[in-house]
């Protein structure tokens, strides 16, 4: 088998002839590796998703799941993939186990095997002593789990996780993170999920592709990314209404200089040394420092730089708002 699990050239996703949600994204995804889609909501990562699994036809370009084709061979690449969606859609009015054993049925899979999978998965998601009680009793929590052994009943070569934790608690939100760990290590599982959480794609992916308006701006490992930025970095604010770029340029190991609403992000080498002789070089000038701090690199460093906003701050779609907001009341029922 190639290495690519999933490759992508071109691929591209119009609605209504006019608004383009995927715009010919090119990717790759290697064998057992953990690849996330890290963007706001409405950055075109659900989409990209749907057309992969076969749900949607794309515009324009292609796409391969483990060598088949999702246009012409889409039958044989549902039968190798699982999909945790974003939305919950376990049948609240079934049992844990009687929604594993539905989704078994879907792909055809004999009741004998099911009963052995389901156990299985179960212990896996911690869920054994609840797989007889109703859905519509599960915390957020217990719900996902339940879908994360839904998804995983074929026994998929490839799993797809869109936004796997959304609305979750933080304890929940890092349980779960051990499932997806165990997923990979355990059983050798490509997985390629979806995330606007920083923290989540810089604790599970070993590598990110950072999608923004549908397009993809860079691709790689979430050290690799932070490490190209090339420094610390040094955040400042002054007390006067005046543009001090130039002069913060002047000072020693400065790299770059962006002044973003009233504060400047400063790239440096050895940060340590190189803000005090900011201050320096500024009150010689005149000037007053308000405010100063000091960070190694993140991945919202990272999206800042490629797209020109921090990814907190990035309005999201009012659909996707919608949707999200839906997850997260579910969740903390």
């Amino acid at each position: 088998m190639s290495d690519d699990v999933i490759k992508t050239e071109g691929l591209t996703k119009i609605f209504n002839k006019h608004l383009v949600a995927v715009d010919h994204v090119n990717f790759e995804v290697k064998n057992g590796e953990i690849f996330g889609f890290l963007g706001p909501n409405g950055a075109g990562k659900t989409t990209t998703i749907n057309m992969l699994i076969t749900i949607l036809r794309p515009t324009a370009g292609k796409a391969t799941v483990l060598g088949r084709d999702i246009i012409k061979e889409d039958s044989e690449v549902r039968s190798v993939i699982g999909v945790v969606p974003q939305e919950y859609t376990a049948d609240e009015d079934l049992t844990g186990l009687e929604n594993i054993f539905l989704c078994a049925d879907m792909y055809g899979i004999p009741r004998k095997v099911a009963k052995e999978r389901a156990e299985e998965l179960l212990k896996l998601v911690e869920l054994t002593d609840f797989k007889n009680k109703k859905v519509q009793t599960y915390s957020g929590g217990m719900r996902r789990r339940l879908e994360l052994a839904c998804g995983l009943i074929n026994r998929p070569k490839v799993l797809f996780l869109d936004e796997p934790t959304l609305g979750l608690d933080v304890q929940t939100r890092t349980a779960t993170w051990s499932y997806i760990r165990r997923l990979k290590k355990e059983y050798g599982m490509t997985l390629f999920m979806t995330t606007h959480y920083l923290e989540e794609a810089d604790a599970l992916c070993d590598r990110v592709a950072i999608i923004d308006h549908g397009k993809i701006v860079v691709v790689g490992s979430p050290e690799e990314l932070k490490r190209n930025l090339g420094g610390d970095v040094i955040t400042l604010g002054i007390k006067e209404d005046a543009d001090v770029s130039d002069i913060i340029r002047s000072a020693k190991h400065v790299k770059d200089v962006k002044k973003e609403n009233g504060a400047y992000r400063i790239k440096a080498e050895f940060g340590e040394i190189t803000a005090p002789s900011i201050i320096e070089v500024l009150r010689q000038k005149g000037y007053t420092v308000t405010r100063l701090s000091l960070t190694e690199p993140t991945l919202n460093e990272v999206y800042l730089e490629y797209t020109g906003k921090s990814l907190r701050d990035s309005e999201e779609s009012r659909e996707n708002v919608m949707i999200q907001r839906m997850t997260m009341r579910r969740a903390r029922q």
